[in-house]
């Protein structure tokens, strides 16, 4: 445990720091890949702390990503089939039921508090130190921690864990997202109302999974997509051309090969524009909410690698196979090395590294085997 003292600055202020902690082993990240590799070096004897800015551990994955987002799929699945299907199957009634959407987000909170507490009680049992705030590198074996609660904590480990995972890319020259009427992942998961008319920019899987929620529940929903086929780059050609037309059946509208140029509120609404990937003439659209889904980014910001001259692969950090960095002591793990952002991965390469630095033991996963999903329906 950290000694903590305080003193009186020159005005009387009060001022709290912290002496120096060692560990064995610093996960700078809380996310699925770095809470999975803290608990694991934990429970193999290694003294560990891990470090999160965000509070809640779970990273974006269970905060405002994966949980929320199934948790979301889940209930406008089942509203949506008990509308469509349960008279049919001689349950009658179904073809009244309407949605109470604040509810219906208060069940996705509870999963999300739920889940994110479970995590803070695995780190108590198998006795991980997590520290709430912002982890910068100082060092090969050391790192500051600015405390969400105030004062700072400085960390001593012999070895460094990186993962401190993506966030969504917002700055885009066509459009300023504001979270209320042009949303992230994250504003689409804390909308206060179902929007009557939605599009969608990006046609990748958060934008599909997303998009789905909001159609079933009743929004028209339109999504536009640079690319001629759905799903993101690498998805089966086949399997993306059958998912369109099944997706376009369930009443979701498809501009394929297509770019926004500009999105602008105008008198309480979102004015779109498009124009054809090849050139061509623009149109516009009307929208109530528009949902920005162009992809993710490498969290690297005010890491501190840079400082330490840790070698990058493009905006990558370039490890070895065992995820060791050009510094020796740190590793790296996740979406800011190679391979594909999934939490999944990420989870396999933090238990990995902490097999390793307890044991020895040659971390091993085989990219080309990393499963993707896609939860629309069919999945």
């Amino acid at each position: 445990m950290a000694a903590f003292a305080r003193r009186f600055g020159p005005r009387g202020h009060l001022v709290r720091f912290f002496s120096s902690s060692e560990y064995d082993l610093c996960v700078i990240g809380a996310g699925p890949g770095g809470y999975t590799g803290a608990i694991k070096a934990a429970q193999l004897g290694l003294k560990t702390v891990c470090i999160d800015k965000r509070g809640p551990p779970g990273g974006t994955c269970l905060n405002v990503g994966c949980i929320p987002s199934k948790a979301m799929l889940q209930s406008s699945a089942l509203y949506h089939e008990a509308k469509q299907t349960f008279e049919s199957r001689g349950i009658m009634g179904a073809g009244n039921l309407s949605c109470d959407f604040s509810k219906m987000m208060d069940n996705k909170n509870g999963a999300v508090k739920k889940l994110t507490g479970g995590i803070e009680g695995l780190f108590k049992r198998d006795k991980v130190k997590y520290l709430k705030g912002f982890g910068k590198l100082t060092g090969p074996n050391s790192v500051t921690v600015a405390l969400n609660d105030g004062g700072e904590e400085t960390i001593t480990a012999k070895n460094i864990m990186l993962a401190t995972g993506s966030e969504i890319i917002e700055k885009l020259p066509f459009v300023e997202v504001d979270e209320e009427q042009i949303v992230s992942s994250t504003g689409a998961l804390a909308l206060n109302k179902v929007p009557e008319k939605m599009v969608v920019i990006g046609g990748g899987v958060i934008g599909l999974e997303l998009g789905s929620v909001y159609e079933r529940l009743g929004a028209k929903v339109t999504v536009v997509e640079f690319l001629p086929t759905i799903g993101g780059i690498g998805i089966d050609g086949e399997v993306s051309k059958e998912m369109q037309k099944i997706l376009a059946k369930q009443g979701i509208s498809f501009k394929m090969s297509t770019k926004v140029t500009a999105v602008e509120k105008s008198g309480g609404a979102v004015k779109v524009t498009t124009e054809p990937a090849a050139g061509g003439d623009a149109e516009t659209m009307d929208a109530d909410v528009v949902l920005v889904c162009v992809g993710r980014r490498e969290y690297r910001d005010g890491l501190g690698t840079e400082d330490l001259g840790i070698e990058m692969e493009g905006k990558k950090i370039k490890v070895d196979d065992t995820f060791k960095t050009s510094v020796p002591s740190i590793f790296a793990i996740g979406d800011i090395i190679h391979g594909p952002m999934l939490a999944h991965k990420a989870e396999d390469e933090g238990a990995m590294v902490a097999e390793f630095l307890a044991t020895g033991k040659h971390p091993h996963l085989d990219y080309n085997n990393v499963p993707s999903v896609l939860y629309t329906h069919p999945e």
